[in-house]
């Protein structure tokens, strides 16, 4: 068999489809490629990125850039000098994932400049946390290799279950599931869930060169789809019935298979970028919108920005200040806005004015301003606020400004999530004004004379 057998279910850890840079850079600049061919920095790119750094035995330390990027520019001076330093000991290379974003996608870059370290397993590269400039670079490029040289005398690889066959695969086979006459109505057309399909045969030539790209993609689509989109490969050599039963007729050939529609052919290109932001094309047609949560808790606040790259949090006005209807049109307009934009896989919240006192003053919203809006990046504990209108437009001017890096952003107050109050959730009902004791005047004595004027 060309793909060992496995558990068909599959798991997710980031967002949908590699997005520009995200609360990276706030200044964009039109700017070419920061590297040449006498630099020490290797430029990659994805017809060299397999034969230069994952089939190689050596640690590298590669960033991700856009050119537009004011931060990459400010590091390009330390990245060449970083390259120079380490020559001969550690690899220094560059992407210009703005260009390459199959690349970038790939590995989950979500922000400009990205750095990260390729180690004893290539395919999970390790996300560099240090200083920006050439001496912190080198210091975790040596403790890097340290911990690297350490584990090869332990005897131990660095934990990677990646096959290299056909040339270096870049991706876990068992991440491809085996399909059969057996399983396939099963997994495939029960499952209610997409499938891209391989169809191959083992003598096949251009299967042969395909399997390394299926694999690659299969691994990357299995973190990043919810479990929702799945790639399935089937021996047509064994399997005839399948091969039959949908007309193949030449080897490999791919099928989109969705709930309740016929099976289409996959027209886009084989290599594993192309596959991948194909899966993740169809997953963001096929996903429901993500869910908009009350902050009822810390919980929610907690797993929300913890799952997601970026949540987005409402603070609406009271609801004595807009009444039920008010307040559904304000989560109206949220739910078009996550609709729109459930490609990222952003997480949706909103509160209440005065309710979240402290969430409300480590945004900077400070008890005025109703509705208000921010995204947090939980991870950087960044924040961006919506300066524009609450509406439809406003908000997606703020949101694709954030999308492709020119949100100016702030840090978190006190550099966390704040303390969450526990509270009810809202009933969907009107407010009510609190109602006050009434008081029996009856038998109390009033001076005939109150309210006239005494001279």
């Amino acid at each position: 068999m060309q793909y060992d057998n496995v558990n068909r279910r599959i798991s997710h850890s980031a967002p949908s489809y590699f997005p520009p840079a995200l609360l990276g850079c706030s200044l964009v600049f039109m700017v070419q490629g920061f590297y040449s061919a006498s630099d020490d920095v290797v430029e990659l790119n994805p017809s060299n990125f397999n034969r230069e750094v994952l089939q190689s035995d050596s640690l590298w330390l590669i960033e991700f850039y856009a050119p537009w990027c004011g931060h990459c520019q400010s590091l390009t001076a330390d990245w060449k000098k970083t390259a120079t330093a380490l020559k001969g000991i550690v690899k220094v290379g560059a992407v210009d994932a703005d260009q390459h974003n199959s690349l970038g996608g790939q590995y989950s870059v979500r922000g400009f400049p990205t750095i990260k370290i390729f180690g004893a397993n290539k395919n999970k590269p390790d996300d560099y946390q240090g200083g920006r400039n050439s001496q912190a670079i080198v210091d975790g490029a040596l403790n890097a290799l340290h911990t690297l040289v350490k584990d090869r005398m332990s005897g131990r690889s660095g934990g990677s279950d990646y096959s290299r066959q056909s040339g270096g695969g870049g991706g876990s086979k068992k991440d491809v599931v085996e399909l059969t006459d057996d399983n396939f109505d099963r997994l495939v057309l029960n499952s209610g869930e997409v499938w891209l399909v391989e169809f191959f045969a083992p003598w096949c030539g251009h299967c042969k060169s395909l399997e390394p790209e299926w694999a690659a993609a299969a691994s990357a689509v299995k973190e990043q789809t919810k479990d929702k989109v799945h790639l399935g490969a089937v021996d047509a050599t064994v399997h005839q019935g399948l091969a039959s039963r949908y007309g193949i007729r030449g080897f490999p050939t791919i099928k989109i298979f969705k709930k309740g529609e016929e099976p289409e052919d996959y027209q886009g290109g084989r290599t594993r970028g192309d596959i991948i932001a194909g899966a993740l094309d169809l997953f963001s047609d096929n996903a429901a919108p993500p869910e908009l949560l009350e902050i009822l808790n810390a919980d929610v606040l907690k797993k929300t920005c913890d799952d997601y790259q970026l949540c987005v949090i409402a603070v609406l006005p009271h609801i004595l200040d807009t009444g039920a209807a008010g307040r559904n049109g304000y989560l109206e307009v949220m739910m078009k806005m996550a609709e729109k934009y459930k490609k990222k896989m952003w997480g949706w919240l909103w509160t209440e004015a005065g309710v979240q006192m402290e969430l409300e003053a480590s945004l900077g919203i400070g008890g005025f301003g109703y509705p208000a809006m921010a995204a947090i990046n939980a991870r950087k504990m960044k924040f961006a606020l919506l300066k524009g209108s609450f509406s439809e437009t406003g908000i997606h001017e703020f949101l694709r400004d954030l999308s492709v890096g020119r949100g100016s952003t702030a840090t978190v107050g006190g550099g966390a999530l704040p303390n969450i109050n526990s509270v009810e959730a809202w009933d969907g009902k009107d407010g009510e004004l609190p109602v006050e004791d009434d008081y029996d005047l009856s038998d109390v004595d009033l001076d005939d004379n109150f309210g006239k004027d005494e001279l």
